[in-house]
């Protein structure tokens, strides 16, 4: 146990300045050199386990203090060098750990400033989006990540493509599928490319939904995947090889900065185009107005998930043929965004989309279960929403189900032609915001945040309804 050697010079330093105590008072406390002490301090020598004993019982120490890595720090640390900002200038986990460890306090600063700088962010973002419901649009220039690029990018624009979906219906009736589309998309595979498809088990593909060998050309699927979420992953692979033109040809359209973002665009939409092909375009948009967008009943008469047709419907957009126009929003359950898309962008400006009052979270509470509800904004503007939880990818048994929700919804003018509606009829509508930073609606119970426009109403002799009173 002697033998063992721990450096730790700048955590020893750290504590002797916390107890207001020199170099000196210190050494002759633990029965050392003040030479030696500074010697350990500048981690030119060990901590002893003998030393680490003395400490503790000279000053009630907590030997973690000394021995433990500062990993907290570090990951704060790592968080920072992964902006985008800072590319390429990511250090090793191992250097991190000596920032903390050697500057823990500078290093809390770069966290502190970082932290501050991400707030300012956001709130430019807020502000921008509130300069933008004026009708005055700015253009906030800033770092992002390739996949808060594409993001935009497909959250600005209508998510319809007249191109992918004429291409689309041309293949699907070349290859004539039947009652059998995925009969039909693996037969295809096999005669024209040679690709086998194969289903493994979760062992064999413990991190992955599908795998594409090219050597032995063969796609793998992973058996977590639901038949309808496999007949996608097929879909998907089949419109890459076969509406490789159209699809080139849409992302030529988009003005991406990196290879990366354009990567992400191009599985985006291979995406669009394997919905188009599951569901195409004149079957399901006459299915869905003689349904009334009834998403249960699409989802049978397609064999597709509810997700599936739920997505499929925000994309009937077509000149002369155009359905109701419904955009939706996907979050987890700590309110995490995952997709936003519309008929014609989704309505950021007039809807939000980040109000906690929404159906969308208290669909966790009954997983499975169809919530509709109307909403008004603050402008008058109202909204019928439908909201229901997703399962993700089959987990074993020790394993937690991946659980999201869905919120599908679009403008109270088309409630006639969507047979949600007589859900909420009769009902007042529930007054939302777009997010509480932009939201100026006094007395709201669920207010997470205070309002940008308005100036802090706190009072020592008046305390309102909401943890954020304002004026």
């Amino acid at each position: 146990m002697s033998s063992q050697k721990i450096f730790a010079g700048p955590r020893l330093r750290r504590i002797r300045r916390q107890l207001d105590l020199t170099q000196t008072a210190m050494a002759e406390e633990l029965g050392i050199s003040p030479s030696y002490l500074n010697l350990i301090e500048r981690n030119q020598r060990p901590l002893t386990v003998q030393l680490l004993i003395k400490l503790s019982s000279v000053y009630k120490l907590d030997l973690d203090e000394l021995q433990g890595e500062n990993t907290g720090t570090a990951s704060a640390l790592k968080e920072v060098f992964s902006d985008p900002l800072l590319v390429g200038e990511l250090p090793g986990d191992q250097e991190l750990l000596e920032v903390a460890d050697a500057a823990p306090n500078a290093a809390a600063g770069v966290v502190k400033l970082y932290r501050a700088y991400k707030e300012a962010q956001s709130r430019l973002t807020d502000l921008s989006d509130l300069l933008a419901q004026e009708g005055r649009s700015t253009e906030a220039s800033s770092t992002r990540l390739p996949v808060d690029e594409v993001r935009d990018v497909f959250e600005k624009r209508p998510n319809h493509s007249a191109a992918i979906e004429s291409a689309a219906e041309t293949f699907y009736d070349q290859i004539a599928p039947g009652e059998d589309l995925a009969a039909a998309l693996k037969a295809w595979l096999a005669k024209d490319h040679g690709i086998v498809v194969r289903s493994l088990p979760v062992h064999t593909m413990p991190n992955w939904r599908r795998r594409f060998d090219r050597h032995s050309m063969r796609l793998f699927l992973s058996e977590r995947l639901s038949p309808f979420d496999q007949l996608r992953e097929i879909a998907l692979e089949v419109c890459q090889l076969a509406l490789r033109d159209a699809i080139a040809d849409e992302l030529a359209q988009m003005d991406l900065s990196s290879d990366e973002a354009r990567r992400l665009a191009r599985f985006e939409i291979a995406r669009y185009a394997a919905h188009a092909l599951m569901m195409p375009y004149g079957p399901f948009q006459t299915a869905a107005a003689r349904a009334r967008y009834d998403v249960d009943v699409l989802r049978s008469r397609f064999h597709v998930s509810y997700e599936q047709a739920a997505n499929r419907l925000t994309m009937l957009q077509r000149q002369g043929a155009a359905g109701v126009p419904f955009f939706m929003l996907e979050v987890d359950n700590a309110g995490n965004r995952f997709r936003r898309a519309g008929a014609k962008g989704f309505p950021q400006s007039r809807f939000g989309g980040a109000c906690p009052k929404l159906n969308i979270h208290a669909a966790f509470s009954q997983p499975g279960q169809i919530f509709v509800e109307t909403v008004e904004m603050p402008d008058g503007a109202e909204f019928l929403t439908i909201s229901r939880t997703l399962e993700g990818p089959q987990g074993a048994y020790n394993e937690r189900v991946r659980r999201t929700a869905l919120l599908l919804a679009c403008d109270i003018g088309f409630r006639d032609e969507v047979v949600y509606a007589a859900a909420a009829t009769g009902e007042a509508p529930t007054p939302i915001g777009a997010a509480c930073r932009l939201c100026e609606r006094h007395g709201c119970l669920a207010r997470a945040e205070p309002p940008l426009t308005r100036p802090s109403g706190l009072d020592e002799m008046v305390t309102g309804l909401s943890a954020f009173d304002f004026q």
